[in-house]
């Protein structure tokens, strides 16, 4: 199996920019590939009022308050923006952050933030020939001089897009979603990394949706093993035993306070010890998954992490 990636997916909803990047700059200095962060334009924690800060802007000051670590996005919504729009605003974060960055891109669901901000809230299947058109255009303005398109739902014309990104042939396009039918005939299409399941599921669930991506590609001609499989996962780790126990029994019995019955259904598949959460790292390597991104669900994001890094990471180098 090939040496996983570790990234870790962050909060934008915090009280100050500043906030956001010493999370960044701590993740960095523990040495994770990559970290993440959503892309809401409402408070989605508590109240729709809360501050957060938009994903976007908020990238673009982290690609020049930080060096090394890998940025993405888990996920932008598509129609947000304009892919042409896009694919500029991309192609130049990638060259102000010397080829860090990883475009994440998604369908929308929050319903609530379309009709707040204005933006009409598609079928399902719409909004996935949407994001199966503005993968096509973005890579296209990546690559090629001054490409045209002409779509059902976009359209471009001679569109140039220069400086050009860093990374070559362009930087890794992500697409998120698990929709069977459409979307994963999307992701087999254009992806360079996917992302069919977030923060729960089974190593047996990835694997079943991994299989209809392999189907998927093979239709479609493509070599499947060009596609990093990627996966977002709930992580509650504790130092021993007793403190893992405890720390679940306590998540379990808020998920209980807010969900009810289906609180079972969000427990984090990664819990427990180091030794514990490294097993559990292994069986989900062995369904596919390649790149890990880890949100922390304790009470003490920066404490998990750094354990993670140090008794968890070191053992796939």
């Amino acid at each position: 199996m090939p040496t996983p990636e570790f990234g870790v997916f962050l909060s934008a909803e915090r009280p100050s920019y500043q906030d956001i990047l010493n999370d960044f700059l701590q993740c960095e200095t523990l040495g994770y590939s990559s970290a993440w962060i959503s892309d809401h334009v409402i408070g989605m924690y508590q109240n729709p009022g809360d501050p957060r800060y938009e994903c976007w802007t908020t990238m673009s000051a982290l690609a020049a308050d930080t060096e090394t670590i890998k940025l993405g996005q888990l996920v932008l919504c598509n129609p947000f923006r304009h892919p042409s729009l896009m694919a500029k605003m991309s192609a130049t974060l990638d060259s102000i952050s010397g080829g860090r960055l990883i475009l994440g891109l998604g369908t929308g669901w929050h319903e609530g933030e379309f009709k707040a901000y204005g933006y009409p809230f598609d079928s399902p299947a719409a909004r996935v020939r949407r994001l199966d058109e503005a993968a096509q255009i973005i890579k296209k303005m990546w690559t090629m001089e001054a490409p045209s398109f002409k779509g059902r739902h976009y359209s471009i014309e001679d569109a140039y897009c220069s400086p050009k990104p860093v990374q070559k042939p362009h930087p890794p396009l992500m697409l998120a979603g698990s929709g069977e039918q459409l979307t994963l005939r999307t992701v087999a299409r254009h992806a360079d990394i996917s992302n069919f399941a977030a923060w729960m599921r089974s190593p047996e669930d990835f694997k079943h949706k991994d299989e209809v991506l392999r189907s998927h590609c093979k239709k479609v001609g493509r070599n499947s093993d060009e596609i990093t499989r990627s996966w977002a996962c709930y992580v509650l780790i504790s130092e021993d035993q007793t403190k893992a126990e405890k720390n679940l029994n306590k998540y379990t019995k808020n998920l209980q306070e807010r969900y009810g019955d289906a609180a079972a259904d969000r427990r984090p598949p990664l819990n427990g010890t180091p030794d514990q959460i490294i097993q559990q790292v292994e069986a989900y390597m062995e369904a596919g998954v390649s790149m890990f991104i880890l949100r922390f669900m304790g009470e003490n994001q920066g404490k998990e992490s750094k354990i993670f890094a140090e008794e968890v990471a070191p053992s796939f180098t």
